[in-house]
């Protein structure tokens, strides 16, 4: 088991719409006899206190995952920070002792297993508040690590200033980033399109591994 350097919760944003998949969840979807998100679980887990899934519409979709389906708080489909802003509230009213939010989006099945060590490692080295990860050159803003203790200030930002964008919220504090290689494969590799899916399963042909 990955050591947990601070109690960190695990928030898989997975209600997304995925219109370039024809509709429907992206993280339903099957890469090599499994689904994305069972792929994810079984990844994250190890690694964090609690898992859950921030969703919206009809959470008995996910009911053979046996965790907390989490809704947007925020009205008027915000995007992904308002899948962050319900995270960090569960977390608040969950357990007071979870002092961070691990997010990352529901259509990345090969996630690294030293995601959330590496994370804290990167933001204690640069005294930041915020971390995230990156790969060949990207970041990957939803990939993150959130102190509960923003939540408020995330709150305002989304529902009174007007930001949408992670990256517009998070310019304004030290944001740590960490790096992973993307050989033999981008961790971070996500499932948008049937092209995609096809990819991963090659993917997975590939490297049984992963």
């Amino acid at each position: 088991m990955t050591p947990d350097p601070a109690p960190t919760v695990g928030a898989v944003l997975a209600g997304g719409l995925a219109r370039r998949m024809g509709g429907g969840d992206k993280s339903l979807r099957s890469i090599g006899g499994r689904t994305v998100l069972d792929r994810i679980i079984k990844r994250l887990t190890p690694q964090v206190r609690r898992v859950i899934l921030n969703a919206n519409a009809d959470p008995r979709r996910f009911d053979a995952f046996h965790l907390p389906v989490v809704a947007d708080s925020v009205p008027d489909n915000p995007g992904p920070l308002a899948g962050v802003i319900s995270a960090l509230d569960w977390t608040a009213s969950v357990d007071p002792s979870f002092a961070w939010v691990l997010t990352l989006p529901g259509d990345a099945p090969f996630i690294p297993r030293d995601l959330v060590s590496r994370l804290h490692a990167a933001r204690q080295a640069a005294d930041a508040l915020l971390a995230c990860a990156t790969s060949d050159n990207r970041t990957h803003p939803v990939i993150a690590l959130w102190p509960v203790s923003i939540r408020d200030e995330l709150r305002r930002a989304v529902a009174d200033q007007g930001i949408r964008k992670i990256e517009d919220f998070t310019r304004r504090y030290r944001r740590a980033t960490a790096d992973w290689p993307i050989t033999p494969v981008d961790p971070f590799f996500n499932v948008n399109t049937p092209d995609d899916l096809a990819e991963a399963d090659r993917l997975l042909a590939s490297h049984p591994d992963l």
